[in-house]
């Protein structure tokens, strides 16, 4: 997961800052950032109870089986699309957040799972705490991409506006007084 651990060394890099100021901004952004991705303490709670066992004995179904077994794609391409981008930034935040979480990944990955299964395991037993979040950003992504298109339906071909002055702009006859 190239992804994972490019952020996780993102977010790393950038936790040291020498003023104040600065410092209660970044954790005011990370509260409003776990607020956004669904990192509450109800789920760290939950999270913390997983066990190895939890995944190991995981059913997958035969169709996800089937997924995960063709190889056809490069690893990293594959779990890009096995993952929203949201389901990628709440999975570097979990991980940073919880130890428990990130233990059992190392743990478990690759040796008795793949990381896509792990993830998709993680999602599913996680989705009565996450589910709601999710759905927001799928409703905020879609009002975005409405304003764009309303945006982009507004602008006016240059072509147009001339056309709609010249139709407007060519009266050279008075109005007729008004009684």
């Amino acid at each position: 997961m190239d992804w994972l651990r490019r952020s996780l060394s993102r977010s790393s890099g950038n936790s040291k800052s020498p003023n104040t100021q600065t410092q209660t901004n970044s954790k005011v952004q990370e509260d409003e950032e776990e607020n956004i991705y669904g990192i509450t303490g109800e789920l760290i709670n939950h999270v913390k109870c997983f066990t190895l066992d939890t995944f190991k004995n995981f059913p997958l179904q035969d169709e996800d089986q089937i997924t995960y077994g063709e190889e056809t794609l490069s690893s990293s391409t594959k779990e890009q699309k096995d993952l929203s981008q949201w389901q990628e930034r709440h999975a570097i935040l979990i991980l940073s957040r919880v130890k428990e979480i990130s233990q059992l990944r190392y743990a478990l990955c690759p040796r008795h799972l793949k990381e896509n299964q792990f993830w998709k395991i993680y999602f599913k037993l996680a989705r009565s705490h996450v589910l709601e979040y999710e759905l927001r950003d799928i409703q905020r992504e879609k009002l975005k991409r409405m304003a764009m298109e309303d945006e982009k339906s507004s602008e006016s071909n240059p072509y147009e506006v001339e056309m709609a002055k010249a139709k407007h702009g060519n009266f050279t006859d008075p109005l007729p007084p008004s009684e």
